[in-house]
């Protein structure tokens, strides 16, 4: 009989192959007692200097000693779809492969970070706070961050991160190796790395080579020195195999309170979902406009699709009833043993429903939180980044907005400064769209509905703003951004007033919240963190949190609705699943190759590694930290991962490093490439 769904998370000590560990903080005795097998400081500092995370949202890894950077074809395709634009092709569609160091081109807006040390830095971020109500304990915390990244980050190569563990029980400050010249090398077509589309997307069997190859390199314009990578298996995988996986999972919510996940349940998941599929509905009509406006929003659909799909997917675990029990007996347990320590009932008692009021809160200003997260598109963003930046310079670093910290600066200067084509039509349809949800949220009387729109429409006033605008041009841009506040403050660029004209009421709203919600949630879940490791210790992973970890599993198969599925697909059924119709159509290269590829490799790979979203990219490696995999995906079962891990059914799908030998081979003719992956 299966278990409820989520029942693990009863228990708070990690069960099974459950949990994505941090490198200074892995289970090695774990892994030992159950695969025989335990990494050694030498395997995992080998392992993290070579796992790399893609600033965007993605992980990678080094694969060779010159710098070539492996992760997933969905990936790159922000940087594939703005070398279109440059090259005037739809290099989505055919896509690209350098067959020389010079041919590869540089991804503008891509950032790749290596993290080079951890440090424990508890006892500062702790002493800040001590003693602080909840709005002095959220500033004194953001200020103690932008000191301490501050000092860390001694020159624009370096990015420093404090990062919260098991929701701020413990502080670690991350030193990362930051490189800003990403190139690509290879991509294949997005037939053959998204083959069988969203029909496919979370589901097994699966037959995509969803892989992409970057190069980093250094500031003296040479591909990067990189001695610390992981070499390419050429051993097939085989059924029940010890794997791990290295790589930057998003985040999590499983050691979350009852009323946080009655949050996302009631208010959050729908509100998500009720907005996705509407925005999905409008992107559909402008992609039926015509080949042009198909091809610039190509990336649109497939990150819809993709989010409309992970939000049902974690909504439905949060209605499965016997979850909700298995978390309300969890929290119900350990407020009983908090209750019956007197010393710890006085640290920690208040703090549930201290959260309780702060969520309340946050539902009452929703509305009015609009004016700072309503308005969305590139050039609205560009210009929302410069108005403010041209600001928040003037300040103290701990006093400004966490974005525009000098940690952060290296970074938005890429950005804002990136050649990246901009589309009038599509920028104009997004910001009209979120015009007319702006006015929705506040209501047609509103001060400032009235101020932006006068008597405009939503979609005569985004036409104006984007005709009118400069902001395309990205030496404008940068302009901008180094001339301060006297320069964009004297700016006439319709967008920029636009955003100067809103201003003062957003960022009130933002301070609101910040003071009324995020520092009494920051404070109670700070409390409630000491509370899980007084009573229980520190047996569990911490949450997901867009920072590197390892996770350890085994190739495994699982059964579906009474049907054994089997861990690996073939080439050959790869074919068999060709109908020569989208979304099932392999591309010309592949039915060409047909009689020269090895039916029967295993092509795609099920394994019990626990992974969520930004796990994408991650490298599969063996024990001896070999390449054996590429994670692109989870199962159906997986979109629960959010919440808890489930066992018998929870896999994660990637792509064999025999597969992509063997398609760069044989598909591809890319001998520079597989030579360079198979070298010792």
């Amino acid at each position: 009989m299966r278990r409820p769904l989520l029942v693990l998370l009863l228990a708070l000590p990690a069960l099974a192959d459950e949990g994505m560990w941090t490198f200074n903080d892995f289970p090695a005795a774990k892994v030992k007692a159950k695969y025989g097998f335990a990494p050694d400081q030498a395997w995992l500092d080998r392992v993290r200097l070579a796992s790399v995370r893609l600033a965007g949202g993605c992980s990678a890894s080094l694969v060779s000693k010159d710098g070539l950077v492996m992760t997933n074809h969905h990936c790159v395709r922000d940087c594939v779809q703005e070398l279109s634009g440059v090259k005037k092709t739809d290099l989505v569609k055919s896509g690209f492969f350098a067959k020389t160091r010079k041919e590869e081109l540089r991804c503008e807006t891509f950032e790749l970070d290596q993290l080079e040390r951890i440090t424990d830095v508890t006892p500062a971020m702790t002493a800040a706070t001590q003693g602080l109500e909840a709005k002095a304990f959220a500033e004194a915390q953001k200020g103690q961050v932008s000191r301490l990244e501050k000092e860390c980050q001694t020159s624009d190569e370096l990015r420093c991160e404090v990062v919260s563990l098991w929701h701020g029980g413990r502080y670690d400050l991350y030193r990362y190796r930051r490189y800003q010249d990403v190139r690509l090398v290879f991509a294949p077509e997005d037939a053959a790395a998204f083959f069988g589309g969203d029909p496919d997307n979370f589901m097994f069997p699966r037959y995509d080579l969803d892989v992409g190859f970057l190069r980093v390199y250094g500031r003296d314009g040479k591909p990067l020195e990189t001695p610390e990578h992981l070499r390419f298996s050429t051993t097939p995988l085989q059924e029940g195999q010890l794997t791990f996986t290295s790589g930057h999972p998003g985040g999590t919510s499983r050691l979350d309170t009852v009323a946080e996940l009655e949050e996302d349940r009631d208010v959050e998941l729908p509100r998500q979902l009720a907005r996705l599929s509407e925005w999905r509905g409008l992107v559909t009509e402008y992609q039926h406009r015509g080949p042009e406006q198909k091809r610039h929003s190509t990336e649109l659909p497939f990150e819809l699709e993709n989010a409309i799909k992970s939000v049902t997917g974690e909504h439905q675990a949060l209605a499965d009833r016997a979850f909700f029990q298995q978390a309300v007996a969890r929290e119900k347990a350990l407020r009983a043993k908090v209750e019956a320590n007197p010393e710890w009932k006085q640290r920690f008692g208040a703090a549930w429903d201290e959260q309780a009021k702060a969520l309340a809160r946050r539902r009452e200003l929703h509305q009015e939180l609009a004016l700072e997260r309503g308005l969305t598109g590139s050039l609205f963003s560009l210009a929302r980044t410069l108005v403010r930046l041209a600001d928040e310079r003037e300040k103290p670093n701990p006093e400004r907005l966490a974005e525009y910290a000098d940690a952060q600066l290296p970074a938005l200067r890429q950005w804002v400064g990136a050649k990246t084509p901009l589309f009038d039509e599509l920028e104009t349809f997004q910001l009209a769209h979120a015009l007319v949800h702006l006015r929705e949220e506040l209501g047609a009387d509103h001060p400032v509905v009235r101020r932006l729109f006068q008597k405009s429409s939503p979609e005569a006033l985004a036409a104006k703003l984007v005709k009118g605008t400069t902001l395309e041009d990205p030496k404008a841009r940068l302009a901008l951004f180094d001339g301060g506040r006297a320069k964009v403050g004297a700016s006439q660029d319709p967008l920029l007033a636009l955003v100067r004209s809103f201003d003062a009421e957003a960022r009130a709203i933002r301070k609101q919240e910040e003071a009324e919600v995020d520092g009494p949630l920051q404070k109670a879940a700070e409390l409630l963190a000491q509370a899980r490791f007084a009573v229980y210790g520190t047996g569990a992973a911490p949450d997901a949190t867009f920072t590197l970890r390892l996770s350890y599993g085994a190739v495994r198969g699982y059964v579906e609705h009474g049907r054994p599925v089997a861990p690996f697909t073939t080439f050959r059924g790869a074919f068999e699943r060709h109908t020569g119709q989208e979304p099932f159509a392999l591309p010309r290269s592949w039915l060409d190759a047909r009689q020269k590829l090895h039916l029967d490799f295993p092509f795609n790979v099920v394994t019990d590694n626990d992974i969520v979203g930004g796990n994408s990219g991650s490298p599969l490696v063996d024990q001896s930290a070999r390449v054996v995999g590429l994670a692109f995906d989870g199962n159906l079962q997986s979109l629960g991962g959010e919440y808890g891990f489930e066992e018998g059914t929870n896999r994660a799908v990637a792509v064999t490093a025999t597969a992509l030998l063997e398609a760069l081979d044989v598909v591809y003719g890319a001998k520079r490439l597989t030579d360079e992956l198979r070298a010792e």
